[in-house]
């Protein structure tokens, strides 16, 4: 028998249900196409029975989706003691289609059909019926999904990322340090330029010392005007990391400037490493011109 975490991984035992128009056969389709044997109505008593059948191998299907709803009936009497039995067996995920009174209404309104629980009721009488029959099953659900906005594409996203998360990668960040005299870094993502600050390189005693100097790097960060640029610049830097994450970036080069990039841009990427590392972001840094 398959391990329970396999199936927590791979929700491969789905139970879709909610209200009628909400998106049931949609989101069926759609995970027909990702490789489930779907159901349609098959009765809750029926489901512990099936699922005995698929755990023993008895019927050659990995993924199941089964959607229920108040069209059978015995649904709401049956279902509550149905899915708690066969959560004892497998780790099954519940998901109820919601959407609000007047998505719907629009729905059946466009489609000219009546709804098919109670076709005699006037559309929004019948909605509100059914929402309030159903709402010890919507308690129930582990995903409650609104689709009351969704056009089918995006209700397919979101399923894809409710069931499917993809694992978040960890940002791989690269500073490179750099003199403006030699160039701009062509891979660097983000540019900052550091030579408003005061320059060490006009000072004898630190001209021939690099931004790697203890006395360097004090003078350089007892300024304020330096204290004000790390300040704001590592700020914008943390708004910006999660944002690069969420569109999927791997990798990110920052590039710090400064005339010769020896002193002031060294001085910057270092406390900038230093900080980034306290973040627990994976860091690298690079002093492109250091050796010059």
């Amino acid at each position: 028998m398959t391990k329970k975490k396999d199936f927590q991984k791979d929700n491969r035992f789905l139970i879709i249900t909610g209200l009628s128009g909400s998106g049931k056969t949609v989101v069926s389709h759609f995970l027909e196409d990702l490789g489930y044997y779907c159901i349609d109505n098959l009765p809750a008593k029926l489901i512990p029975n099936f699922i005995d059948l698929w755990l023993k191998k008895e019927v050659e299907i990995d993924k199941v989706a089964l959607v229920v709803d108040m069209r059978e009936p015995g649904f709401l009497h049956d279902f509550p003691r149905v899915f708690a039995e066969i959560k004892t067996k497998i780790p099954v995920k519940l998901i109820f289609l919601d959407a609000s009174d007047e998505a719907l209404v629009k729905r059946f309104s466009e489609s000219r059909r009546p709804h098919p629980l109670y076709p005699r009721k006037p559309v929004l009488e019948a909605i509100s019926l059914e929402r309030k029959r159903l709402e010890a099953i919507k308690a129930m659900a582990d995903e409650i999904i609104d689709t009351s906005q969704t056009t089918i594409a995006q209700l397919r996203e979101l399923m894809t990322k409710k069931l499917w998360p993809r694992p978040r990668k960890k940002l791989q960040i690269a500073i490179i340090t750099f003199g403006y005299k030699y160039g701009l870094p062509l891979e660097a993502d983000l540019i900052f330029d550091t030579r408003f600050l005061a320059n060490p390189f006009y000072i004898d005693r630190f001209r021939n010392k690099t931004g790697k100097s203890p006395e360097v790097r004090k003078f350089v960060l007892n300024s304020p005007e330096t204290k004000d640029f790390l300040e704001k610049m590592t700020g914008f830097i943390l708004y910006l990391l999660p944002k690069f994450i969420n569109e999927g970036k791997s990798y990110l080069t920052i590039g710090l400037g400064c005339t010769g990039g020896k002193h002031r841009s060294v001085v910057i990427g270092e406390e900038l490493k230093n900080f980034l590392k306290q973040q627990n972001y994976d860091i690298k840094i690079i002093h492109r011109d250091l050796g010059r």
